[in-house]
């Protein structure tokens, strides 16, 4: 897919992928995942696991996978393995915590990738030129925190009081391309997708950091909101603390020829390329995939009714605003903004 395989290194060896699923549209994300997953990897040498968090004090409801037909199809037709973890920190209050969690399931010593589930996979992943020594992070990431006050803490002071809490070296972190106090000169990622040699490993440092940040923050935060964002606060600086960062990758492998990290299917169909299009629509029209996705109504009523074509009418791809939620508040006014 546009990218030459590389000679020698650590993408050619075994490793596991992992998304997590549950009830509702994480069921159904799950599908188009592992249906564009198989499509491309169809020799795929590691596990394809699919982690679901089991019913605990962390759940009022049962978060399992409720629908049979789809359990059915991700397992025995998309050759997924489900892989139950228990919440013992998250839950229903932070389901993003779920991906922290869920590392500790997964075979130590194993060289993984997670993907969220929202997210196509459009090329073999063992083309993908990883050094799992190096871990790193999705960079299709918008400067969402922290966000900063006219009177509070600057981009500097708020990075360095987490790195000191934890000990870590601050300076490295920064790239200097951009100036100080600017989001993009500091280290941050979006979760979308990250690696690493060891799930154990670097489960526990996430799950160490988080819990730190989540329990007692640093004064410099007494601002800052961590709902939504404690995973892609804490995620730096795992991936520092384990010898990682933001070049460990070679731009325009992941969030790019070999992954779409769409997010909801408005946004793809808004904003992705024809080929992304093309391959959501490909990989959905099976039988034995139609009849079990139709039941979750915004994929139904997207690519089966025809509702994304008419979002995607709605924008220029080669003149997209530049801010997300603009995006977003033309879909919602064309009630498009189906999830």
């Amino acid at each position: 897919m546009g990218k030459e395989k590389v000679a020698s290194g650590t993408s050619r060896d075994a490793f596991n992928v992992m998304i997590v699923a549950q009830a509702g549209r994480l069921t159904y994300e799950a599908i188009l995942f592992a249906a564009s997953f198989r499509r491309f990897n169809p020799t795929f040498t590691g596990k394809f696991f699919i982690a679901e968090p089991q019913p605990s004090a962390a759940w009022p409801r049962d978060p399992r996978i409720n629908d049979d037909a789809a359990r059915a199809l991700l397992t025995d037709d998309l050759g997924a393995t489900i892989l139950p973890f228990e919440n013992r920190h998250f839950g229903e209050s932070y389901p993003y915590g779920n991906k922290i969690e869920a590392l500790a399931s997964l075979p130590a010593n194993e060289p993984f990738v997670f993907f969220d589930t929202d997210t196509l996979i459009t090329g073999d992943l063992s083309e993908v030129p990883f050094d799992f020594d190096r871990p790193t992070a999705s960079r299709r990431v918008e400067g969402t925190w922290p966000q900063i006050e006219l009177y509070g803490p600057g981009y500097t002071a708020t990075w360095k009081s987490l790195y000191d809490k934890f000990g870590l070296e601050f300076e490295s972190s920064r790239d200097r391309a951009w100036p100080a106090e600017y989001w993009r000169h500091y280290l941050y990622f979006n979760a979308g997708f990250f690696y690493y040699r060891d799930p154990a490993t670097f489960g526990a440092r996430f799950l160490d950091y988080a819990l730190a940040i989540r329990d007692s923050p640093p004064p410099e935060l007494v601002c800052q909101s961590l709902d939504p964002w404690l995973d892609q606060v804490a995620l730096p600086l795992v991936i520092h603390a384990l010898g990682g960062g933001r070049d460990a990758l070679a731009p325009g492998w992941l969030d790019g020829t070999h992954s779409c990290h769409y997010r909801v299917l408005p946004l793809a169909y808004a904003r992705e390329d024809q080929a992304v299009i093309d391959l959501l629509e490909e990989i959905t029209t099976p039988n034995r995939i139609k009849k079990v996705l139709k039941a979750h109504e915004p994929i139904k009523r997207m690519i089966y009714q025809g509702k994304g074509a008419k979002a995607r009418a709605l924008f220029d791809r080669e003149s997209l605003p530049r801010r997300e939620q603009m995006i977003r508040n033309t879909l919602k006014r064309e009630n498009l903004w189906l999830r």
